[in-house]
């Protein structure tokens, strides 16, 4: 692609779209569900085999050769299994519910790039993009897709008219507003380097240096929110067995229980496909390969390439579920709302600071310089707090440790007494032999005496 043409993308002229006839429109959407739902059933074999390969235990190995057709026959059996509807469910949302969580999942994939904008491939002999569509806010279209989603799980939740699938619905709801605002704001730092909110103008900003590495901390923050909005884990609180029997799903069967799984592969491979996109060069061939080789990002190599990094991703997914252990609730919420949006606020901060100083002609010595300035400032005031904090807290603490009363519940959480505490006594029930008769109206025992002579 010559300079010409890089600019008009960056300053976001899409008019290279939307000139496809009608068939290859049709053939590219098609391509975009086969690929999604074929890489779903992929990562479902390779997950299963992977986790067994991590934990020394046998994975699928009946199905097909080495175990590879275990989706398949998974699918088989959910279509044969009996489809029941709860007695107090509000049948039309119940049903409903899966497909309002399964179909926005296939949709954000129109907009990601598979390769170059420009007419790198011929299907058909006719020369084309290798992307469905593009849009001007091509990454807010997929914010607003992945909010949709989330409607199936929380209706899904309420409809089943029971107590558990109800609080897995809110679990949900509440986990992505918590960790969508904190994707949102690493997302606005790319906006700031890239210029644009196209999906295929951001890629082709990355052609000297991949975002990872110009901004290391909206990656990482990125990472952690895509694992909290696909409600895996070590975060998949909306489906925690241990407290809420099976979570949002516990009263689905049948092929609606399949699409709910449907769903959160799709949207694994969604936010991978953004992570892709935004972060990892796109289509673009890693450094050694595209240095080494000027037609690595040309013709139909580029598939490879991003094919190659959604995998990375989707093995990263499959890695943390075997490793970390499942958080809980108020941890997971206090990482939210008091880690990863302040860092990504300050973050952000720092970014615009950068750019407006590149902007203003500063060398980069100076920009150095006044971003290392901040950092200490901050990270000055977060220690003189931390200190001060610290002391309040020992000084809360100092009664307690002189052998006073001990609350065992003023933290929230019941903790065990330190050295020197005491737990207070706890009221047992009085023996038989030293209750007293308790008598409505209060106890008179001259007249209880009388009357009781009197019926002698």
């Amino acid at each position: 692609m010559n300079a010409g043409s890089l600019h008009g993308l960056a300053a976001g002229d899409l008019s290279m779209f939307g000139h496809d006839p009608w068939w290859l429109v049709v053939l590219k959407a098609v391509f975009c569900f086969v690929f999604v739902l074929v890489t779903v059933l992929l990562t479902i074999v390779f997950e299963r085999k992977i986790l067994g390969w991590m934990q020394l235990r046998i994975g699928p190995n009946r199905h097909g050769p080495w175990g590879l057709l275990q989706s398949l026959a998974d699918g088989v059996k959910l279509m044969l299994k009996e489809d029941l509807v709860v007695r107090r469910a509000d049948k039309a949302v119940y049903i409903l519910a899966p497909v309002v969580a399964a179909i926005p999942a296939f949709m954000a994939i129109a907009v990601i790039p598979f390769g170059p904008a420009g007419n790198e491939v011929s299907i058909f002999g006719h020369r084309t993009a290798m992307q469905l569509t593009d849009l001007p806010i091509a990454v807010l279209y997929i914010l607003a897709i992945a909010s949709v989603g989330i409607y199936g799980i929380v209706l899904g939740g309420w409809s089943s008219g029971s107590t558990y699938p109800l609080l897995g619905g809110l679990r949900s709801c509440a986990q992505m507003i918590s960790y969508e605002i904190a994707m949102g704001l690493s997302f606005a730092a790319v906006f700031l380097y890239s210029g644009s909110m196209s999906t295929s103008a951001i890629v082709e900003a990355q052609h000297n240096r991949w975002y990872v590495l110009l901004l290391p901390v909206s990656f990482v923050i990125y990472i952690i929110a895509m694992v909290g909005e696909t409600n895996r884990a070590p975060f998949d609180l909306p489906e925690s067995e241990g407290d809420l029997v099976g979570g949002f799903n516990t009263e689905y069967s049948s092929i609606k229980f399949a699409m709910f799984m449907l769903a959160e592969y799709v949207n694994m491979v969604t936010v991978s496909s953004v992570a892709v996109t935004l972060f990892l060069g796109g289509w673009r061939a890693p450094y050694p390969v595209s240095a080494l080789w000027e037609g690595a990002n040309h013709g139909w190599w580029p598939l490879l390439w991003y094919v190659a990094k959604l995998a990375a991703l989707l093995f990263f997914f499959i890695w943390i579920r075997a490793t970390l252990p499942r958080l809980r609730y108020d941890q997971f919420m206090k990482l939210g709302w008091k880690v990863l949006i302040p860092v990504s606020m300050v973050w952000l901060m720092l970014v615009a600071t950068v750019r407006a100083l590149r902007n203003e002609d500063y060398d980069f010595r100076s920009i150095v310089l006044y971003v290392a300035g901040a950092v200490l400032v901050i990270l000055l005031l977060s220690f003189v707090a931390d200190v001060f904090r610290g002391r309040g807290r020992q000084e809360e603490a100092e009664p307690a440790r002189s052998g006073g009363e001990f609350d065992p519940m003023a933290g929230g959480y019941p903790v065990p007494p330190l050295p020197g505490q005491t737990l207070p006594p706890v009221p047992r029930r009085a023996s038989r032999r030293d209750r007293e008769l308790i008598v409505s109206g209060g106890v008179d025992t001259v007249r209880d005496g009388k009357e009781g002579d009197g019926a002698c």
